[in-house]
């Protein structure tokens, strides 16, 4: 079998890795980019897009139950359709997939689906998927960009077994609805799902290591969630440890060491939520000497790894592991490759997301953090209670908090947590970019009435 050369050698078609091959391919280098599965990644075939079409469905149910009566409508309510919801999903799925790979196909990226094995320098082999001992390709490139994503990080004393004990891909996929849910782990994921599954009526059991939830967020954002989570029936278990999880006849139950003493939960599943680690294993990583740091691939600011011709980018190389984040690691990756000088990423201007209800979206540095620094910063708070247009569609939780530098007015953090929370961010990832101080936003008019004016 011949081995094919190429400029670019892209292993996974994630949010990462089929950015930077189209990337690759706009700037006229030989590119081939190697996955298994369709193109996406997890972002698009188990993550990101499909919850958010699970998200949308929770959210339209919760305003019929508790919206349409003060909207002045009446409609018959015969409640939902499982399957439907779960089939929705992943046909939205599908087409974004589908059309990723459309894109790669039109800027003429060989793309072969399989299963790959380093076997030398920049070399791999392609083994047809399910069917290792059959050879489909070989390729050498010039350089390679290990795109190859993270997978679910285990915690000791809980087995998953992806029926009773599963993860984000079975939670998004569950043939029966659950009555009873435990989730370990209240960052974005678990959140997320905690919302999805108790405003369908699922008795969720919410268990967070961290003192709150959403640990990485501002404190006062993780208030206005914990807050809304308890009011919509959820069971909020913070500064609580899962010491192990038994298999039942027909479920599960999850013994924790909480605040008030030892509690047991009985439930259909448990969803371990408790992030992600780098994926190095079972394809030959050895073979590259390519350094590791905390069980992530080490890189510099151009994504080079300490050996040459090798390059790492997205969820492999830590945190933050974000889809868009990824994208554009991608895109400079590859721009240095072709000779070009891209602007390193600031990550401290990095937008985060999760996308329950109340939303929340953030930029920058968190009060906890201006503190830890020993900043001197001003805060501003306006609360969407008092916006016009969130009275308007009847979403009133939450607030916007700006943080400022005291004296030179420098944005350092940006924390928005209601309605639209997760599109309303781009507009302070912006201004933090251009280096906006308050004087800025008074001057930019703002239209009324908008959910963002609540940022002026």
């Amino acid at each position: 079998m011949t081995t094919s050369e190429f400029d670019i050698l892209v292993l996974g078609g994630g949010p990462g890795g089929y950015v930077a091959a189209l990337r690759a391919s706009q700037l006229g280098l030989k590119v081939c980019v190697v996955d298994e599965q369709p193109l996406g990644g997890v972002c698009v075939n188990w993550g990101c897009i499909p919850s958010k079409a699970l998200l949308k469905t929770a959210e339209f149910y919760q305003d019929l139950l508790h919206l349409s009566a003060d909207l002045g409508v009446h409609a018959k309510f015969e409640g939902f359709d499982w399957k439907r919801i779960i089939q929705r999903s992943r046909e939205v799925s599908a087409k974004n997939s589908s059309g990723v790979e459309f894109l790669v196909k039109r800027g003429k990226i060989h793309r072969i689906t399989g299963r790959f094995r380093i076997v030398g320098d920049r070399e791999i082999e392609v083994h047809e998927v399910g069917n290792p001992q059959k050879i489909i390709e070989r390729l050498r490139a010039k350089n390679c960009i290990i795109a190859t994503g993270s997978a679910n990080r285990k915690l000791p004393g809980i087995e998953v077994d992806w029926k009773r004990v599963i993860t984000f891909k079975e939670a998004m996929s569950l043939e029966q609805q659950p009555k009873a849910l435990v989730i370990v782990g209240a960052g974005a994921i678990g959140c997320e799902f905690a919302y999805f599954y108790s405003a369908l009526g699922t008795k969720v059991v919410l268990i967070e290591l961290q003192p709150r939830v959403l640990p990485l967020e501002d404190a006062d954002s993780s208030k206005v969630v914990e807050s809304s989570f308890k009011k919509l029936g959820m069971a909020v278990l913070t500064s609580s440890k899962v010491q192990k999880v038994e298999h039942l006849s027909n479920g599960v139950r999850v013994t924790a060491e909480t605040p008030t003493g030892i509690q047991n939960f009985e439930a259909d599943h448990c969803l371990v939520a408790v992030g992600f680690a780098a994926n190095v294993e079972n394809w030959g990583f050895e073979k590259t000497g390519v350094e590791l740091e905390r069980g992530f691939i080490k890189v510099d600011k151009f994504y080079r790894t300490n050996r040459p011709g090798y390059y790492a980018i997205g969820d492999v190389i830590g945190s933050p592991q974000l889809a868009h984040t990824a994208s554009h690691e991608g895109v400079i990756c590859v721009e240095h490759i072709a000779g070009m000088d891209p602007h390193p990423i600031d990550y401290t201007n990095n937008p985060a997301c999760t996308y329950c209800q109340p939303q929340v979206a953030s930029v920058g540095y968190t009060e906890e953090k201006c503190k830890a620094q020993g900043l001197d910063y001003k805060v501003g708070k306006f609360p969407f209670s008092a916006s016009g247009k969130a009275r308007a569609i009847g979403h009133t939780e939450g607030h916007v908090k700006l943080i400022f530098d005291k004296k030179y007015g420098q944005l350092l953090g940006a924390h928005v947590v209601g309605p639209e929370a997760t599109e309303m961010i781009a507009q302070l990832v912006m201004a933090r970019t251009l280096e906006a101080t308050p004087e800025s936003f008074y001057d930019v008019i703002h239209a009324h009435p908008t959910l963002t004016e609540a940022v002026m």
